[in-house]
């Protein structure tokens, strides 16, 4: 069954905004790691990134709390880096190697949270763009 011309909109307006979203938080990014360069600890990174895009007029949070359901019970203490305007979830690493499973750490964030967009971003990397990896729900 097709889509109304309601939904295909919605959806369309969600990715849009999404990957323009995305796009400046990744120049936010850029703009950080060029200025300080890499080998610092993550939280430095955190610190310097939130600042910039709040210089972009962008609403974020830091270290947001997410809860797991399992079964019957709520297990707290996952914890989202960055949400950037309550749209995309924003991982940071400070590791010489990305660990695989800091992908599956990223998107395990999306389900409970029901958001669709992550930005997994390494900044050890001499070249930031190496370092950045895009992961949709």
């Amino acid at each position: 069954m097709l889509p109304t011309t309601g939904e295909l909109t919605t959806e369309f307006t969600e990715i849009f905004y999404g990957d323009k979203l995305t796009e400046q938080i990744i120049g936010a990014a850029i703009e950080v790691h060029k200025i300080i360069g890499p080998g610092l600890l993550e939280s430095i990174y955190e610190e310097a990134l939130c600042y910039e895009l709040k210089q972009r007029g962008l609403k974020v949070e830091r270290q947001v709390g997410v809860n797991v359901k399992y079964k019957d019970t709520i297990i707290k203490g996952q914890r989202i880096d960055i949400l950037v305007e309550n749209e995309v979830v924003v991982e940071l690493k400070s590791v010489s190697k990305l660990p695989e499973v800091a992908m599956a750490q990223t998107l395990s964030y999306l389900k409970p949270t029901g958001l669709k967009h992550s930005l997994l971003i390494n900044f050890a990397e001499k070249k930031l763009i190496n370092g950045i990896k895009r992961i949709s729900n």
